[in-house]
């Protein structure tokens, strides 16, 4: 199944106030994962994968315990990881977190603030490129995670909630090398926490 770059959920101005600007989502989403699209499509193209869903994809292609990936997983997990990256965020002031996400989050790390605590802390101290999450194991839990590179949840049978790109060029326009800020700001603005909690099941 060939890979598309799915329109962004929201004009490219429209996070501008809440810190990611225009020129970011110009950067990150036209260029930088249209790139993933394409070398994907490249990579896939007469290959067993080329009729699989994007899921079996990045858990057919990932190899445990590799130091590096191969090209295909890395192109189809990023694609993967942009598409959730872009649903999770959204415009407006006002983004009150849903009961029940609420509720789970305080049952899961003790309070809201914990969590938020413990997802800045694993997305600053990811070494080099990478991606911080939220996700439900097989079993029900909420867990913070953080993967290198283009490794996601799928390829430890997680289904994730949230996930921030910490790569350089998702903050490096708005926030330079101050990653840590660019965290703390995901999380008081631009996360909508009403598609986190879609994603709860």
């Amino acid at each position: 199944m060939a890979f598309t770059l799915p329109d962004l959920p929201y004009a490219h101005d429209a996070l501008a106030s809440l810190g990611m600007s225009k020129e970011t989502l110009e950067y990150h989403h036209d260029l930088h994962h249209k790139a993933y699209v394409d070398n994907g499509n490249k990579l896939i193209a007469g290959t067993e994968w080329e009729s699989k869903s994007l899921e079996e994809i990045v858990k057919g292609t990932y190899q445990a315990g590799a130091v590096a990936q191969n090209g295909i997983f890395n192109n189809a997990s990023q694609h993967w990881n942009h598409n959730l990256f872009w649903e999770v965020m959204g415009p407006g002031e006002d983004k009150k977190m849903p009961g029940a996400l609420e509720k789970a989050l305080v049952e899961s790390f003790g309070s809201v603030d914990k969590f938020k605590e413990e997802f800045s802390a694993a997305g600053a101290g990811q070494f080099g490129s990478g991606w911080a999450w939220l996700v439900k194991d097989a079993g029900g839990a909420l867990k913070v995670t953080k993967t290198e590179n283009g490794v996601n949840p799928l390829c430890f049978n997680q289904t994730a909630l949230l996930g921030c790109d910490v790569w350089e060029h998702s903050y490096y326009i708005d926030f330079r090398n101050k990653r840590p800020a660019y965290l703390t700001n995901f999380l008081e603005k631009l996360v909508n926490w009403e598609a986190v909690a879609a994603k709860l099941g």
